[in-house]
């Protein structure tokens, strides 16, 4: 009989293993996506992994690194894969290409690379993008089954590179959905009809706004999650951080819907809309700048759900994943310093008996 040496240990995931069952994961998601808002999300993609590898090589060459070694590991090219889902289908291509390249350079070479940045780097490029580009960053077209003018694959291409579709169609004639009203997300649709007085019962009478958020937008982040579920099944994410965030967004969003449910949205529809479960399970769970201990891991996620409703409900964005992450993540290393677990065979606290022995021992 043939038996294994010691030690009996366990063989851990690589980063780049880990990267590649992060991509996979979010391959569902991926298909829904361009299922409802076309073939623009996968030319985002090739534009921002593209400009990702490109900008890691150029700063590992001026930083005197080995660059394949380092490309091979795939942290460049998910940071761009996350972004780019997040991205609008029809974003100008240098918006993309600018967004992704701030990620890279400023966000993860700046701070020394892989393993040292603070900040998450995918975030970082989007909150860039949203801040310097508002309008751009928080337009979609309609999903494909409500628009009036369905884009193809070559005008999409033709938008995203030029600007305007093959026919010289503008990307303003294509936004033009049911009953002429300007195709956000389900969150902006919500928010803007409450600015203008009417009441949420009164703006879910859109047809953008069907299920559990929007049309689309459930089965976008039902694929999601049932990604983020096989990469805890797979054991590369954690599931503190994804079920607090969740946690968080229901004690905010939970009684004020009870106060009033003509101003603020059911937990159901925070859950389902926007970004919610791409950025619980995928973009919170970054395990270089997500907290490290248990306890610390439970607070970063009810922080993250809590702000982001927060920012959702009284703040100017419709959706604040992005903001909620970042504002967390300059929070992770008090949140570790206070929640350190202790060291086996030491007390948290020293007792007043234990200090009288330890001086009774040092005046001996």
């Amino acid at each position: 009989m043939a038996l294994l040496s010691s030690p009996f240990a366990k063989k851990t995931n690589s980063v780049t293993q880990m990267m590649l069952w992060v991509v996979a994961a979010t391959l569902p998601g991926l298909f829904v996506l361009m299922y409802f808002f076309g073939i623009g999300v996968l030319v985002n993609l090739i534009i921002a992994c593209s400009t990702a590898l490109f900008a890691e090589a150029l700063i590992l060459k001026l930083r005197n690194r080995p660059v394949l070694p380092i490309l091979w590991d795939g942290s460049a090219f998910v940071t761009a894969w996350l972004l780019a889902l997040a991205l609008p289908p029809l974003l100008p291509w240098w918006m993309t290409v600018l967004g992704t390249a701030f990620a890279i350079v400023f966000a993860k070479h700046v701070y020394g690379g892989l393993g040292n940045n603070i900040f998450n780097p995918a975030m970082v490029g989007y909150v860039l993008l949203l801040i310097s580009f508002p309008l751009e960053m928080t337009t979609w077209l309609p999903p494909q089954s409500l628009a009036e003018n369905p884009v193809g694959v070559v005008d999409a291409i033709s938008i995203i590179l030029s600007g305007s579709a093959s026919d010289e169609a503008t990307v303003n004639m294509l936004k033009q959905g049911v009953d002429g009203y300007t195709m956000a997300t389900p969150l902006d649709h919500i928010k803007t009809e409450l600015a203008q007085g009417y009441r949420i019962p009164e703006a879910e009478a859109s047809p953008i706004i069907n299920g559990l958020s929007g049309v689309g937008w459930q089965w976008v982040n039902l694929a999601f999650l049932a990604g983020g579920l096989l990469l805890m099944f797979k054991k590369i994410i954690g599931w503190q951080i994804p079920i607090a965030l969740l946690l968080g967004m229901g004690v905010i969003s939970l009684p004020l819907f009870f106060v009033n449910s003509d101003h603020y949205l059911f937990p159901m529809f925070h859950g389902f809309a926007g970004a919610t479960m791409l950025g619980a399970f995928f973009i919170a769970t970054d395990p270089v700048t997500a907290s490290t201990t248990i306890k610390g891991r439970w607070i970063f996620g009810l922080g993250i759900g809590i702000i982001t409703v927060l920012i959702r409900t009284f703040g100017g964005y419709p959706d604040a994943i992005a903001f909620a992450v970042l504002l967390m993540n300059m929070a992770v290393p008090m949140i570790d310093y206070y929640t350190k677990p202790r060291t086996y065979g030491h007390n948290k606290r020293p007792t007043k008996d234990s200090k009288a022995t330890r001086g009774g021992s040092d005046a001996q």
